[in-house]
């Protein structure tokens, strides 16, 4: 069988991460409760004997008999000999789903979310875990998914999150991932002159996403809050915040825009809101520099690995209009759309494509405090399928997308829409953002405007 190197974009993440940084996504699911003495479904396919009359043991005891029956989740990351740098993935020989689905009982199931995105992946072992939060009310539970960003970017993460819930028998698995067939010397020979011409194209592009890089220049006026603690405490803190979708179209469709924009501009509102509430000073100058991941990932290819590229958009969080901040946000990712994700300063995942292993592996700390230099804040969007998650029978009635906090900064929000509800997640250094509830209080009260504004 053949080595299944990691990509370079798959080994950057791997090479990036810190004990104070940990690079794994996060998804926390919120279930309906369920009277504890429902009958229960069984753990293979969702029919046969009771797990548990409580029903946080009885989603435990699936997500435990369901993981091992999906591939990408048996597979733990090694390094190799050849190409010097580089790490490659195997079966794990031992692997044991005790050591990745937990039952946690829990006062407040949310909270507990951000001591557990703190802690770092087991790097020996498959790079993910499921938590199962059991809170204190009769049926009340959530699940705590985390990936590595190694094994797979949102849309990974989730059509590998999906293979564990009752849909999952429906769903068809990830495709694996089949190793590209060698060509004969002749071939080669023959295809040689065009081979050379696709390099000087990637090195051309390489160089222009790296001149953008330079345009985009140093962080100018960011509000100290967006920064880490310079004792990099490594502690995270969770908050959710579920929205009404409908808000949200009316204030597009009289506004204009896509709905993205429209829950890009409210981060940058609430931003404002925010700051101002902390008493920091009127915000000045162009913003602090987003960056909005762009999936490049093609419907039917392989769930694993990452295949992200990024827009750089500065958040207008010194305008005090809402609507010319809205409109703001759309001139600008209308530029970045215009540009494509190939290009510009928001691409720079697409350089690690011209990274040697031995570089990642060198180089990853360097990288990894860059960060700071790129980017100020990263707001992500993770698009969920319109039908409904069930988990032992236990329907999901919230979906909270987590994403990983990189050095030098304090907080990243991830964005989700789900059954016509729109669901924020932060992530924050608890030591930087104690108040991190208030920002998503924000996000309410920044919504409510744009409503206003618009009716």
């Amino acid at each position: 069988m053949a080595t299944e190197h990691l990509s370079p974009l798959d080994l950057a993440f791997w090479r990036i991460e810190s004990a104070a940084h940990p690079m794994h996504l996060g998804a926390l699911a919120v279930f309906e409760a369920t009277p504890r003495d429902t009958p229960g479904t069984g753990t293979g396919t969702g029919t046969g004997a009771d797990a548990g009359p409580d029903p946080a043991v009885r989603a435990a005891a699936l997500l435990t008999a369901r993981c091992a029956a999906v591939p990408g989740l048996r597979r733990r990351i090694h390094d190799v000999l050849l190409p010097i740098g580089a790490a490659a993935w195997s079966p794990d020989a031992d692997f044991d789903p005790a050591r990745h689905v937990f039952l946690v009982r829990t006062p407040d199931p949310r909270a507990a979310a951000g001591p557990l995105m703190a802690r770092p992946l087991d790097r020996g072992r498959p790079p993910w875990e499921a938590h199962v939060l059991a809170g204190p009310d009769a049926g009340s539970f959530a699940v705590l998914f985390k990936f590595h960003h190694a094994l797979a970017d949102g849309l990974g993460a989730l059509a590998l999150a999906a293979m564990l819930f009752d849909e999952g028998a429906t769903i068809r698995g990830p495709a694996r991932p089949v190793p590209a067939a060698r060509p004969a010397a002749g071939s080669a020979l023959r295809s040689l002159p065009g081979m050379l011409a696709a390099r000087v194209q990637d090195v051309g592009q390489a160089l222009e996403i790296g001149a953008s890089v330079a345009r985009a220049g140093l962080p100018l006026g960011v509000p100290a809050a967006l920064t880490a603690v310079p004792a990099q405490t490594g502690t995270r803190v969770v908050a959710g915040l579920a929205l009404d979708l409908d808000d949200v179209n009316r204030i597009r469709k009289v506004a204009g825009g896509t709905v993205n924009d429209v829950l890009i501009a409210m981060v940058a509102g609430a931003l404002r809101r925010w700051l101002l509430g902390r008493g920091d000073p009127e915000p000045e100058g162009p913003g602090p520099r987003a960056l909005i991941p762009v999936s490049r990932r093609r419907p039917g290819g392989a769930a694993y690995g990452n295949r992200l590229s990024g827009y750089l958009l500065r958040l207008p969080i010194a305008e005090p209009d809402p609507l010319l901040r809205l409109d703001r946000v759309r001139l600008g990712m209308d530029r970045n759309k215009e540009a494509g994700p190939a290009r510009g300063a928001g691409a720079v995942a697409l350089l690690a494509d011209h990274v040697h292993p031995l570089g990642h592996r060198l180089g990853g700390p360097l990288v990894a405090q860059a960060a700071r230099l790129l980017f100020d804040i990263l707001v992500t969007s993770v698009p969920l399928p319109g039908f409904t998650f069930s988990l032992g029978g236990s329907r999901v009635r919230e979906v909270y997308p987590l994403a990983p906090l990189a050095r030098g900064h304090s907080l990243a929000v991830a964005v989700s829409t789900y059954k016509g509800t729109v669901h924020y997640g932060l992530v924050a250094d608890a030591a930087a953002v104690p108040d991190l509830t208030a920002l998503a209080e924000a996000l309410r009260a920044e919504l409510d405007e744009l409503v206003r504004e618009v009716s």
